[in-house]
C-alpha cells in the first residue's frame, strides 16, 4: 500500500494493423468485413450558445464561474484562469492518498473484455443506431484506486463520500484539501476508481460506464467500497445525500447511470462533457440508443428522482467523433437537451456552457471545480 501523493499521466497507445502479402499472390477476400479501423477525430465545430433550441442561459463576465447558490444555465469564458483552491497552499492541512489495484481475475462482476487496438465497428447496415463490433473478446484488465482520506477525517466516524471516475484524479484531491479546510463541503472520503481499460464500444471502460443499467454502481458498492474501508481504514455513509459521483466523458455519463438507477446509493452527480449520447454497447432492448435515452425518454417521462446534478460542456466539444452518423454524437446537443428536459421536471441542477473549451478541457476543471463541488453539496447537513 502506496499512500504517497502522485500525479497522474494519460497514456494513449495506437496501433495499426499491416497484414504482409506474398508478391506475385492475390489475397483471399475474408469471410467477414473486416473491423474498421479508428480514424482520427475530427476536429468538431466551435457551437454558439445562442444558437436556436439551445436552452437560454445567463452570460458571465470573462473569466468568472456561476454562483454557487444558483440553479439554472449559465455561459463562462473564452479565457479559464484557474482557481486558486486547484493549487497547494501553504498552513492547509492535505489529506492522504491510499492507493491499491484490484484484478479482473477477483471480479465477479467483470472479468473483463477489450477491443483490438487499431479496431472500431461498422455501423449496422439496417440500423445506423446499432455498431457492429467483431473485434471484442474477453481480456484481463488491473484497475488502479487512489483514496482521498482527509486530514480531518476522525477515525471510526462515519465520512461523506463522492466516487470519481478514470481515476486517480489529484485535481479533486488538491480542492478536496482547500475546499474542507475553509468548511466550504463537508469532510469526505474521495474515491477515484481507475476504469478497466479501453474506450467506447467494445471496451471494458465502455462497458462500465456507458451501460445503461445498475451494474456498475452494484460493482462499486459490492467490490470497491468494502477493500476501500479496508485499506483505507475509513467508514463511509450509507446515506445517499451524502454520496455523489463524478466524471469526465462517458465517466460522466457512469456518475449519473449510478445515480440514476440507484438512487438510495446516490443523490449528487458532477458531469464534465457528459457521454449522453449513443455509445452503449452491447445495444439493448429497453434502451437502444444507450445513454441518449435519458434526455430523449428516461428523464420526461419518469417522476422525478431525489438527484442534483452539476453539468458542463464545451463549445468545441466532441461532434460525431466516430464512424456513427445516427443523430446521437453531439455532445453539445446531448448536453443542451439534458438541461431542458432537467429544468422542466423540476431537477436542482446547473450547467455551465464554457467557450473556448474542448471535450473534458482541463482548463475549464481547473477553473470550475471548486464551486461545483460547493453548488453540488448544498443543502447536505451531516447528522
Amino acid at each position: 500500500m502506496n499512500s504517497n501523493r502522485f500525479s497522474a499521466a494519460a497514456v494513449i497507445f495506437l496501433a495499426t494493423a499491416s497484414p504482409l502479402v506474398a508478391q506475385g499472390t492475390t489475397p483471399q477476400a475474408p469471410a467477414t468485413p473486416p473491423a474498421q479501423t479508428t480514424p482520427p477525430r475530427p476536429t468538431p465545430p466551435t457551437r454558439d450558445p445562442n444558437t436556436p433550441g439551445y436552452v437560454a442561459a445567463k452570460e458571465l463576465p470573462d473569466a468568472t464561474v456561476p454562483p454557487n447558490d444558483v440553479d439554472g444555465n449559465f455561459i463562462i469564458g473564452p479565457t479559464h484562469p484557474p482557481a486558486s483552491e486547484m493549487t497547494v497552499q501553504d498552513g492547509v492541512p492535505q489529506g492522504t492518498i491510499v492507493n491499491f489495484t484490484m484484478s479482473s481475475a477477483d471480479s465477479k462482476m467483470y472479468p473483463g473484455i477489450a477491443r483490438d487496438a487499431g479496431t472500431f465497428g461498422t455501423p449496422d447496415p439496417n440500423d445506423p443506431a446499432k455498431l457492429i463490433v467483431s473485434t471484442s473478446h474477453p481480456a484481463p484488465y488491473t484497475r488502479r484506486v487512489a483514496v482521498y482520506v482527509p486530514k480531518q477525517y476522525v477515525p471510526g466516524t462515519e465520512a461523506a463520500l463522492i466516487v470519481g471516475a478514470d481515476g486517480p484524479d489529484q485535481l479533486l484531491f488538491t480542492a478536496l484539501d482547500n475546499l474542507i479546510a475553509q468548511k466550504r463541503v463537508p469532510v469526505m472520503v474521495a474515491v477515484s476508481i481507475g476504469n478497466g481499460s479501453g474506450d467506447a464500444q467494445g471496451s471494458q471502460r465502455g462497458l462500465e460506464y456507458d451501460t445503461m443499467s445498475g451494474r456498475y454502481a452494484e460493482f462499486v458498492e459490492s467490490e470497491v467500497l468494502p477493500l476501500v474501508e479496508k485499506q483505507a481504514n475509513v467508514k463511509l455513509t450509507k446515506d445517499p445525500d451524502g454520496r455523489a459521483t463524478m466524471g469526465c466523458s462517458s465517466g460522466a455519463a457512469a456518475a449519473l447511470i449510478m445515480a440514476w438507477y440507484h438512487p438510495e446509493l446516490y443523490h449528487r452527480v458532477l458531469s464534465y462533457s457528459g457521454t449522453y449520447v449513443n455509445q452503449q454497447w452491447p445495444p439493448s432492448v429497453e434502451n437502444p440508443h444507450g445513454a441518449w435515452e435519458f434526455h430523449e425518454r428516461l428523464i420526461p417521462a419518469t417522476p422525478r428522482k431525489p438527484i442534483r446534478i452539476w453539468m458542463e460542456v464545451g463549445d468545441r466539444d466532441l461532434f460525431n467523433p466516430n464512424v456513427m452518423r445516427d443523430n446521437m454524437h453531439d455532445w453539445v446537443v446531448a448536453n443542451e437537451n439534458m438541461a431542458k428536459v432537467l429544468a422542466a421536471k423540476g431537477y436542482p441542477y446547473q450547467f455551465t456552457f464554457a467557450r473556448n473549451a474542448g471535450h473534458c478541457d482541463r482548463a475549464v476543471k481547473q477553473q470550475t471545480l471548486p464551486q461545483a463541488l460547493e453548488w453540488l453539496w448544498k443543502g447536505y447537513h451531516h447528522p
